[in-house]
């Protein structure tokens, strides 16, 4: 007896859009809501008008919560119903990694990276009509990432360095049906220790869209390049050595949160961890 095997279709672009339209717009409203609360608290914090600012006299306090506050909102959004359902990537590095290793379909990935660059437009776009002048300050710059003093090369360094680090965290903690449950916190807390120690030196980006938003509106496309090509390229490279260390098939899903009753549209075996 001959047993033959059908390759699975793929599903088209518009079959895909109609299908999942849900959790492209989620990923762009939480990139938007991560980009919204970005531009809030760094005109909080850092403009000299604000009574925030004027209230504490640490640089250095002033950015722990910082950075304290967009890891929260990270987590805020992660255990979201929006970010249970679509994986709140909200990173098209992100996306790339999971669909390279097998997670995410061909246009998902493609309708994934492209509201996530739309949400982070809006998200800024919103935040400029909700504050108006004051983050356009040059000591918020609509919250740019650009190189520090030390210049290119350092910046570049930096932001290859801590987006394989985070992504090799999450690949590491999201598949481990140990601490599967705290991948959030586990990435949150990297954010916020970026933001704090890393920051000075490339702005702390990790995340293409999420720089694309912030020089639009500030009209700042200093060194774009690296946050175009070192997030996503070190991710990659986590995704390489995760494949290589521990196997494609100890890759179980590409959500950030998955203990949850919402529909997965990944090429999902999380029930097999």
């Amino acid at each position: 007896m001959i047993v033959t095997y059908e390759k699975p279709v793929t599903p088209g672009p518009l079959a895909s859009l109609r299908a999942h339209w849900p959790e492209y717009l989620m990923e762009a409203a939480e990139l938007g809501a991560f980009m919204l609360s970005a531009c809030t608290f760094g005109t909080l914090l850092f403009h000299p008008s604000s009574s925030v600012y004027q209230a504490l006299d640490s640089d250095s306090l002033r950015s722990v919560l910082m950075g304290v506050a967009m890891g929260l909102t990270l987590v805020a959004i992660v255990h979201s119903p929006w970010g249970k359902r679509s994986g709140a990537h909200m990173n098209p590095a992100f996306t790339l990694t999971f669909y390279l290793l097998g997670k995410v379909e061909p246009w998902d990935a493609f309708f994934y990276v492209v509201f996530q660059f739309l949400g982070g437009l809006a998200g800024v776009g919103l935040a400029e009509w909700a504050i108006g002048v004051p983050l356009a300050h040059p000591a918020v710059n609509y919250v740019a990432t650009v190189p520090g003093r030390g210049g290119l090369v350092p910046a570049l360094a930096a932001e290859f360095a801590i987006s394989l680090l985070l992504a090799l965290t999450v690949l590491m903690v999201s598949n481990s049906p140990r601490i599967t449950q705290y991948t959030s916190w586990f990435a949150a807390s990297l954010v916020a220790l970026f933001i704090i120690y890393e920051a000075p030196v490339s702005g702390m980006s990790m995340n293409p869209a999420r720089t694309l938003g912030s020089a639009v509106f500030a009209d700042d496309w200093r060194a774009l390049w690296i946050y175009f090509t070192a997030p996503p390229a070190a991710m990659l490279l986590a995704g390489a050595i995760y494949r290589w260390r521990w196997g494609a098939d100890r890759v179980f899903c590409a959500k950030f949160h998955h203990t949850n009753p919402h529909r997965c549209i990944f090429r999902c075996k999380f029930s097999a961890m």
